[in-house]
């Protein structure tokens, strides 16, 4: 359970962080690392985009300390009640499947933004230690937000590799 929590703590960060509106040819953000990546697959008009995504240490390690900086713009307010299917995958095999109220996240996490978000450009930082035992196995985690009333808000791919040797990432 620390995997799930640590998980829809960084998804909620990540989603209520906020971020720009881009075009479709801008729809792919990534990392420098080699060992993780991530996407911001929602559509133009949808009411949050990720802009950035940036981590310390590059590349995450279990058992240490992992800060995440997300920034980003809201261009509509978040209500509570906004919430996320997440789909987190080692490889292709789905591991877990589960619904994420994002604003109780963003509150169990005592994140910087809470709900309502309104909106505006944001930037959250937030800090967490990984378990130290994370498998040594590629990790892709699919986030499809929505609005309190099931309309489009996000979308987001992350893929992290935590395998010791340098493999490439298989999906985002």
């Amino acid at each position: 359970m620390a995997r799930l929590s640590l998980l829809t703590l960084l998804l909620a960060s990540s989603v209520l962080g906020l971020a720009s509106p881009r075009t479709q040819q801008e729809t792919l953000q990534s990392a420098l690392s080699d060992k993780w990546k991530w996407s911001d697959c929602g559509l133009d008009s949808n009411p949050i985009h990720i802009e950035s995504i940036e981590i310390t240490p590059d590349p995450p390690k279990p058992g240490e300390d992992l800060t995440v900086t997300v920034k980003g713009v809201a261009s509509e307010r978040v209500e509570e009640g906004a919430y996320a299917d997440v789909a987190v995958k080692v490889g292709r095999i789905k591991i877990l499947q589960k619904e994420v109220d994002l604003c109780e996240e963003a509150r169990s996490a005592n994140t910087s933004v809470q709900c309502p978000v309104e909106e505006g450009e944001y930037t959250v930082t937030h800090t967490v230690t990984l378990p130290k035992e994370i498998p040594q196995a590629p990790f892709n985690v699919e986030v499809d937000g929505y609005t309190v009333e099931d309309e489009d808000l996000v979308c987001l791919r992350l893929s992290i590799d935590f395998r010791k040797t340098p493999g490439r990432l298989l999906t985002l």
